[in-house]
């Protein structure tokens, strides 16, 4: 952490925001659950909590699990064979929508033909993960990068698709660039962030400007 740090603060800029921030938590999210199961469960709480308050998705996702109840697994989850073969009508008592429902069943049904063993996946390198999991409905690059920074603890990763991370960045920089020209400057100046980009945005989501 502290060689991250010293690194980072070699930006100006980058120094001044994290003298005001407090630090962030340690990432690991998901440790509560076994790692077979772990990036499984967070690709399903990512998809249901697209475009909710953290209130809403909690609430959804309680309740999804205690649709399975009687027949999840140890931990409380569904299988994916369970979540493959649970009805639409079933899943829409837990407040899910049609368009996340179809997403969960991929999410189901990939993890039952391709591995989402978490020493596999770990085993790959970042850009390898995104292309591997992105094919599955309703899991973008925005997504992975999530579980990238939260699940697998990757440490130079860099959302730059991310609306406060962008919104952060031209604050701090005072950058008057819009569109494509906006997406080079962010890149360049989070370039020499490298190899600790991600302790880089977690500082710049707390920062309060």
């Amino acid at each position: 952490m502290q060689t991250a740090l010293d690194h980072l603060r070699q930006d100006p800029v980058l120094a001044n925001l994290i003298a005001v921030t407090e630090a962030p938590k340690p990432a690991h999210a998901h440790d509560d659950i076994p790692e077979h199961d772990r990036l499984y469960v967070a690709l399903l709480e990512s998809i249901v909590s697209q475009q909710i308050s953290t209130k809403a998705a909690d609430a959804i996702f309680r309740r999804f699990r205690m649709l399975f109840s009687q027949t999840a697994d140890a931990e409380g989850y569904p299988t994916p064979k369970q979540l493959a073969e649970a009805s639409v009508e079933d899943l829409r008592t837990a407040g899910l929508s049609f368009q996340k429902i179809k997403y969960m069943h991929s999410v189901a049904e990939f993890a039952q033909t391709n591995s989402l063993d978490f020493d596999y996946v770990q085993s790959l390198d970042d850009e390898a993960i995104i292309n591997y999991l992105t094919p599955i409905k309703g899991v973008g690059r925005w997504t992975v990068e999530m579980l990238l920074m939260f699940v697998l603890d990757r440490p130079d990763v860099f959302p730059v698709d991310d609306l406060v991370i962008r919104q952060k960045m031209v604050r701090a920089y005072e950058l008057t660039e819009t569109g494509r020209p906006l997406i080079r400057r962010l890149h360049e100046i989070a370039q020499p962030w490298q190899p600790y980009r991600t302790l880089a945005c977690r500082y710049l989501w707390r920062w309060k400007p």
